[in-house]
């Protein structure tokens, strides 16, 4: 059976023939781990797309999450120098002055010349009916921020239409893996566009000082997000992921997630379902309290599921309460990965998501949250051994 065929029964509540592996890897583990420069796999589709296969094969994961929007093909032609950071880094700087600080372990910051920061949108003055006029701030809305000059649009505005190059990586890992291994695209929430258009503590206190205006923009920025994910499921992606991290209770309460989240997220799987493909949630830290309403939302899976002190969900607990309608994917402590010492610990930690998780299908095995940059690789080499010997169905 191959991996992709084995994450789609297992998102199907089926029982493949072992617990499907897949693990998202923070972007700072394909810096280190791979011989292919920072700043190739940051702002090129060939160099991501490279990336994200060598490590699928390194580990043997069934699947593959392509979390970044394919880069314009040129992107690097505006480029003056590269130079080498202090601490193992690099600092791109463009022809315009321009400079982009890749660090050794951690996604790229764009600076102006003068070493300010780009700005961000301000909730005062922001009008939500004017977002299509936008130019300077595309990259809040389309998760691109920090590749420069990708504001320069032929269309008359971000939320109207999917740029073509956005889909460059999907189509090269495709290509690269053909029907061995599940490819997945990822789409961030309207809610974490609202985030990020702001940053997080303007936007938090906008949904209490005028949630009516967090409304009208979380209606506007759902229309980009689902251009984006209608966009790479039509493109055939094997599951679209809803990055949807700052909506756990560490940010927002219950009641608020009904509010600002559910419908919104809702009307991105109204608009996904109709493609075929299987649409499923990422959301960090504490949401034991909110399985409920994740489900309502329509998602076929939910990824995460952060075990405490992280989080607060134990996998037998969500199983119960939403793994009859839902997939599972993750539990693993990300945090105490990056600790252990020992395989036995890994194996430990391991096997008794497998243990759990594993009864009646529908998991998978995987880290609840990103693997962090610095997890040894000969972690996460064990396993897909270990789901081979000890989570296989009968």
């Amino acid at each position: 059976m191959t991996g992709k065929q084995r994450v789609a029964l297992a998102m199907q509540h089926r029982q493949p023939d072992r617990v499907p592996v897949m693990c998202q890897l923070a972007l700072g583990h394909y810096f280190l781990n791979t011989p292919i420069p920072p700043h190739r796999i940051w702002f090129t589709s060939e160099g991501f797309a490279e990336a994200l296969v060598m490590l699928q094969r390194r580990y043997r994961f069934d699947g593959i999450l392509i979390n970044l929007p394919g880069r314009p093909a040129n992107v690097l032609d505006d480029l003056a120098r590269i130079e080498r950071t202090s601490d193992g880094g690099e600092r791109l700087v463009w022809k315009s002055g321009d400079y982009t600080v890749v660090p050794p372990n951690d996604s790229a910051h764009h600076y102006a010349a003068d070493g300010s920061t780009p700005k961000r949108a301000e909730f005062a003055t922001l009008d939500p009916d004017q977002l299509d006029s936008l130019d300077d701030l595309t990259g809040y809305i389309w998760n691109t921020y920090h590749v420069p000059r990708l504001a320069e649009k032929t269309q008359p505005g971000p939320l109207s239409e999917v740029p073509e190059y956005f889909f460059r990586t999907i189509d090269l890992v495709k290509a690269a893996v053909g029907d061995e291994v599940s490819v997945h695209g990822e789409v961030f929430s309207p809610f974490t566009h609202l985030m990020e258009l702001f940053g997080y503590e303007e936007a938090l206190m906008g949904l209490m000082t005028d949630p009516g205006k967090c409304h009208a923009l979380l209606d506007r920025l759902t229309v980009a997000a689902n251009a984006w994910a209608v966009a790479q499921a039509r493109r055939g992606v094997d599951a679209v992921l809803i990055s949807s991290a700052f909506a756990g209770g560490g940010f927002i309460s219950h009641d608020m997630y009904r509010e600002f989240v559910l419908p919104y997220e809702r009307r991105m799987t109204d608009a996904i379902r109709p493609t075929g493909v299987p649409v499923y949630t990422h959301t960090c830290g504490r949401i034991g309290d909110r399985l409920e309403l994740m489900a309502e939302t329509g998602i076929d899976g939910l990824d995460t599921l952060d075990p405490p002190p992280l989080g607060n969900v134990e996998l037998a607990d969500a199983k119960r309460e939403v793994g009859g309608r839902l997939f599972i994917k993750g539990n693993m402590n990300s945090v105490a990965l990056l600790d252990y010492k020992t395989k036995e610990q890994v194996l430990a930690e391991a096997g008794e998501r497998l243990r759990v998780g594993k009864p009646g299908g529908g998991y998978i095995l995987s880290t609840a949250c990103s693997v962090a940059p610095r997890v040894e690789p000969w972690k996460l080499e064990l396993l897909t051994p270990l789901a081979e010997e000890i989570g296989r169905y009968e």
